[in-house]
């Protein structure tokens, strides 16, 4: 079982989601003129873009984007069926998996606490978590795992080609399918391209200058470690600032985000599942089994929480839904990554 430790501000993430939802609600109670000012700061009027939260996210994206490498994806010729197995979860499966229970739960199971318009936005928020695959913390857990890291990279850099072109539609598609919200395609198409091509091009560009002035290895070891932290702090503060927004719908409705945690929860542990049972029938060595069924689980939680902010607002329930889902991802993804750990003889140990 691997001994290998997470960095300090990501082992313990769920508890600064925690505190941060504390501060933000405090700050929204005891502030509420200062925090509405700062919500009413927008790109436009209407535009539901909040400028401190685009620059936040931007703060948030831009690193993870800097860690993919496109060039690996020539290499995918080598196991190719790890990653059909990947790309099978995380497309097909996936996102229409989480409107299914989405839609159970909140419309049916939860039905006596949740109402109808929260349902829908709930619904909607879950399917944005789903439909965005993991792009950086899927690092920590392949290493948690002791995945190759090679193949690693390669999962990652095709999911991020294909989010540039499923990503909106299927939003679109299952968000209009699963509740009577309507997502205005135009508003979704330019959150894509705001917060995913942009910040994509901007990290490959910066990912190529610098490797070939510094070289890969002061790249990673160097450059790319003294940006995580920002990336969390970014993260950690759009927190704050979204829950300083939603005080008073939060208050009123902590045993909504108990609940909303309940399908996301049975959503990580039945794609998981299915990623790692279909690895082990496909006799996929294990430092490609582990990685893919952690990426079939998890989600880009802070490309969720941008377009839910852009498509509904701070306060809507599909934002509070995406941060629910950075909520439960840190300990329901090690229990995850525990299991893996466990079962490794299950797998060869080479392709």
């Amino acid at each position: 079982m691997s001994d290998k430790q997470m960095s300090f501000f990501d082992k313990y993430l769920t508890v600064w989601v925690a505190l941060c939802m504390a501060i933000g609600v405090g700050l929204g109670k005891a502030l509420p003129e200062a925090v509405a000012a700062l919500r009413g700061l927008e790109f436009g009027a209407g535009s539901q873009i909040n400028i401190p939260i685009a620059v936040l996210i931007w703060l948030m994206v831009y690193p993870m984007m800097l860690k993919v490498d496109f060039g690996s994806v020539l290499n995918v010729g080598k196991n190719p069926k790890g990653l059909f197995v990947t790309l099978f979860v995380n497309w097909v499966v996936k996102p229409f998996s989480m409107a299914f229970f989405a839609w159970i739960f909140f419309r049916l199971l939860f039905s006596p606490w949740i109402a109808p318009g929260d349902a829908d936005q709930y619904i909607a928020g879950s399917i944005i978590l789903a439909a965005a695959p993991c792009t950086a913390m899927v690092f920590v857990w392949s290493y948690l795992t002791d995945g190759d890291p090679a193949y690693t990279l390669v999962q990652v850099s095709v999911n991020d080609l294909l989010m540039l072109l499923f990503f909106a539609p299927i939003v679109k598609f299952l968000v209009a399918g699963a509740s009577n919200l309507i997502v205005p395609f135009g508003v979704l198409f330019t959150s894509v391209v705001v917060f995913i091509v942009i910040p994509l091009v901007a990290g490959v560009v910066t990912r190529s200058t610098l490797i070939k002035s510094h070289g890969a290895e002061w790249f990673n070891n160097v450059f790319l470690p003294k940006l995580h932290p920002v990336a969390i702090s970014a993260l950690l503060a759009t927190l704050v600032l979204i829950f300083a927004f939603q005080a008073d719908n939060i208050t009123g409705k902590l045993f909504h985000v108990l609940l909303i945690a309940v399908p996301i929860t049975v959503q990580v542990y039945f794609n998981s599942s299915l990623a790692y049972g279909l690895m082990k029938w496909l006799k996929v060595p294990y430092g490609v089994a582990a990685p893919g069924a952690l990426i079939g689980a998890s989600n880009f939680f802070e490309l969720a929480v941008a377009v839910a902010i852009t498509l509904f607002g701070p306060e809507s329930g599909a934002a509070l839904a995406c941060v629910v889902g950075v909520l439960v991802e840190v300990p329901v993804m090690l229990s995850v990554c525990s299991i893996c750990n466990r079962t490794r003889h299950w797998f060869p140990a080479r392709g």
